[in-house]
């Protein structure tokens, strides 16, 4: 089978499609025939070495995948080693989904999805009327969040994006306004992937009791050491959020996902579908991810 690995650390250019043979489901497991495959940012990181030690190498990255079981159930499913024709998955990490639903849509609920809806309910623990400023809010995680904010009781909610395009998307996607740094009042919740100046520039913008949630650094520079004394100065904080060790949580997974899924049957989530590429081009996926060339859900298509 056609998959894509990379047997030392780097960029982009370390990705290459091999030939490998196809994966035989142990017990518990199903074998699945992927449709398409999630990009994440999470893939990037274990690519240049941020996720992954030398010894787990080669690699195929992927965490989630659309495909079908052999008795052509289709399925969306948390995998490992993705980006391949044929991937096997535990029995318990598989749901169906409609025939008719957009494969990167249902992809978008998974990763994105879940992200997005912890970050919101278990990291900054929304409440009623509170402003809530979205950073990279055209992106997978940043659309879904803007979305939910407002679905979740949001009074504002206020986007950061990099392009006239983004703003008009975020915009339609229900966000009250597209904002930079100062800003013109303080946010209860800022959600940020970005990190670098990005970061110290939210943290100063905390309302009383304001929550800064980090979860990313896609600006791949240091991160400014936070003073506690700076914290109590703000009488606010910083928390942290990483969805892999989330997803190992008792009702983690299934609540919100039904959840996400009925929103988006009801028409009141919409995910934003970004490009898609054939599965041998994962490379410029990647290239065109960190570039941020990309809005909402990237795929891989075999």
């Amino acid at each position: 089978m056609l998959a894509i690995q990379f047997d030392h650390f780097g960029g982009p250019e370390v990705l290459r499609p091999v030939e490998l043979p196809a994966p035989v489901a142990g017990p518990g497991e199903v074998l699945l025939t992927v449709e398409a495959a999630g990009v994440n940012f999470a893939d990037t990181h274990q690519v240049d070495g941020s996720y992954l030690a030398a010894d787990a190498l080669p690699h195929v990255p992927g965490s989630e995948v659309v495909g079908r079981t052999p008795e052509g159930r289709r399925v969306l499913a948390r995998v490992s080693h993705g980006y391949a024709e044929q991937v096997t998955a535990k029995e318990s990490a598989v749901l169906d989904i409609p025939e008719d639903l957009d494969a990167a849509q249902a992809l978008a609920l998974m990763v994105q999805g879940l992200t997005a809806w912890h970050l919101l309910r278990s990291a900054a623990r929304l409440r009623t009327g509170e402003s809530v400023v979205v950073h990279s809010a055209a992106g997978g995680v940043g659309s879904l969040a803007v979305q939910l904010a407002r679905e979740f009781g949001a009074g504002r909610v206020l986007a950061q994006v990099s392009t006239p395009a983004k703003e008009r998307l975020v915009l339609g996607l229900g966000a009250d306004a597209v904002v930079s740094y100062p800003l013109a009042d303080k946010a209860d919740i800022v959600l940020d992937g970005v990190g670098g100046e990005l970061f110290d520039q939210a943290l100063g913008s905390l309302a009383s009791f304001g929550r800064l949630v980090t979860y990313g650094n896609s600006a791949r520079t240091g991160f400014t050491p936070v003073d506690p004394a700076l914290l109590n100065r703000l009488n606010a904080s910083v928390a942290g959020f990483w969805l892999r060790p989330t997803l190992a949580l008792p009702g983690a997974v299934s609540g919100p996902l039904k959840e996400l899924f009925t929103l988006v049957a009801e028409g009141r989530l919409r995910p934003v579908t970004g490009s898609s590429y054939p599965l041998a081009e994962a490379r410029r996926a990647h290239e065109d991810l960190l570039a941020r060339r990309t809005t909402g859900k990237v795929i891989l298509t075999t």
